[in-house]
């Protein structure tokens, strides 16, 4: 029987840094359902939000006040 797999797209800022990154992967799902992500993916990271699939992000939060003092 195949394991699973829920493929999805993860916001997260490091613990360290205050810049908002994305990674999209597959995760297990549990013997309910549930997808269940990694204590090794999470250490170090806050994840901000999980979106269903792969997406793209148009715009978040600080883009254009990083783009202002940057260029």
């Amino acid at each position: 029987m195949c394991e699973a797999k829920r493929k999805v797209t993860v916001i997260y800022c490091c613990d360290k840094d205050l810049s908002m990154y994305r990674k999209t992967q597959c995760f297990s799902l549990n013997a309910y359902g549930d997808m269940i992500i990694p204590q090794n993916f999470k250490r170090g990271k806050t994840i901000v939000a999980v979106c269903d699939g792969e997406i793209d992000v148009i715009n978040s939060v600080g883009d254009k006040l990083v783009n202002e003092y940057w260029h």
